[in-house]
């Protein structure tokens, strides 16, 4: 479905090889779980682009559409959806986040 969302969310997605879709901004998440994956993702210390779906209503109904998942945050990592907020962290406890982004050509820099 070619929307003018689904479109603007496409070239976040290209722009960007890392994207989370949160509510609030990187340096100030305005719910937990959207400041549990900020919290992960400063972990491993890669670069990612937050986009506040609080600022933009067309923004906050379009990517729960555009990924057919229906809570805040998404995490996208070269396009592809990843997941919200539990699966983010069992990923990461696991080790499978560190090896996917390491598939995927993401820098990691844990201290």
């Amino acid at each position: 479905m070619n929307t003018p969302i689904f479109d603007r969310i496409e070239s976040d997605l290209k722009s960007n090889d890392v994207v989370l879709f949160m509510k609030g901004t990187p340096m100030f998440p305005q719910c937990g779980f959207s400041a549990s994956v900020v919290e992960v993702l400063d972990y491993f210390g890669v670069a990612y682009k937050g986009f506040d779906i609080l600022q933009d209503t067309t923004l906050r109904q379009g990517i729960k559409d555009y990924s057919n998942w229906p809570t805040i945050p998404q995490l996208y990592v070269k396009g592809e959806f990843i997941g919200g907020c539990d699966i983010i962290r069992e990923m990461a406890a696991s080790g499978e986040l560190a090896e996917m982004f390491e598939q995927k050509g993401i820098k990691i820099n844990v201290e």
